[in-house]
């Protein structure tokens, strides 16, 4: 009988786990969206996001509540590089938010298992995806052009920042997961030392960018420059963040690789869906039509390297399983998404 109950309240941790995990990473594209529209300055909404995280990873840890590897400059000078890609990513996947809608972000982001599976061919010297696999990469392919074909809102500026995101994000994926595999950080340790190094590095992109002029010149204009509803927008976005660090790890551990990128996949629709109700930023019928489209191949993609199928196809699924693990949203990416 006790026995039955630790099963239930077992079963009951992970789903919930699971659907906070859900309902964060559906809902953070959406959220991000929202806060770049109050609050236009994506290079100081990024490092409020950095900081949020670090203070709050480091107050639980004081706390108790968790624990996470403390700061050494030599941890530090190694994760460089990968704080450095993640940020990168980080920083244009908002830039993109900022130009275009949360439709075209999921369109490109959805592009990435293509361009991870030729770099894993060129870099990786691994085989030539399976025909089930190379049929979702093309669904993917025609989706992401049919999309960008009927986008009436297509600007030069967006799509740069879309290509931009594109290799930044696959250069995450395919180099990120080496580094932090041998670097010998636990979960938290990594979202402090990720956000930590993020956050040092925010103030040289502000500069580069002119971002600063830009939020001085705000700050100096007579009148209130508090806003209630920036301060809402920006204050949700960041909590999210930390949320989504905690629900994306936590669940990572509680179910296995192919659910947790099943769930993946599913928070795309949710954002979707929920997109649509909500705003009026979204695409055109027929752009949605396309996104369905782009993301049915992803569901292909999934299925094709975490099938059961032959022993070719199980030597494919262990070599794409990095991949796989790395596929939630932005910044659940060491920190979110």
């Amino acid at each position: 009988m006790s026995s039955i109950r630790v099963d239930s309240s077992k079963q009951l941790a992970t789903s919930s786990l699971v659907v906070g995990y859900a309902l964060c990473s559906s809902l953070l594209a959406v959220i991000n969206k929202y806060a770049i529209t109050k609050f236009n300055y994506p290079g100081l909404l990024t490092a409020l996001q950095y900081f949020t995280s670090v203070l709050g990873v480091w107050v639980l840890g004081k706390l108790g509540f968790l624990h996470h590897d403390s700061f050494t400059y030599e941890t530090a000078k190694k994760f460089l590089p990968a704080a450095l890609v993640f940020y990168l990513a980080i920083f244009t996947n908002t830039n993109l938010l900022r130009h275009a809608n949360v439709d075209t972000f999921i369109v490109f982001r959805s592009l990435t298992p293509l361009l991870v599976a030729v770099a894993d061919i060129l870099f990786r010297k691994q085989p030539i995806p399976s025909k089930l696999t190379f049929t979702s990469l093309f669904v993917i392919l025609g989706g992401a052009v049919g999309y960008v074909a009927t986008d009436s809102a297509f600007t030069l500026t967006a799509y740069s920042w879309a290509l931009a995101y594109l290799v930044t994000i696959t250069s995450e994926m395919v180099y990120i997961k080496h580094i932090v595999s041998n670097i010998g950080l636990n979960t938290w340790g990594l979202v402090f030392y990720n956000n930590l190094l993020s956050l040092m590095m925010a103030p040289l992109f502000w500069i580069l960018t002119g971002e600063y002029s830009e939020v001085f010149a705000a700050l100096s204009k007579p009148g209130n420059w508090f806003e209630l509803s920036a301060f809402f927008a920006v204050s949700l976005s960041c909590v999210f963040g930390l949320l989504i660090s905690f629900f994306g790890f936590a669940a990572r551990k509680a179910i296995s690789a192919t659910a947790f990128t099943v769930t993946g996949v599913v928070n795309k629709f949710l954002t979707v869906v929920i997109n649509v109700f909500i705003w009026d930023k979204h695409a055109s019928p027929v752009g949605l039509l396309c996104l369905m489209f782009t993301l049915a191949g992803g569901v292909l993609y999934q299925q094709s390297v975490t099938g059961a199928g032959s022993a070719p196809l199980q030597r494919e699924s262990l070599s794409k399983q990095t991949d796989l693990e790395n596929d939630g949203d932005e910044e659940d990416q060491l920190i979110k998404n």
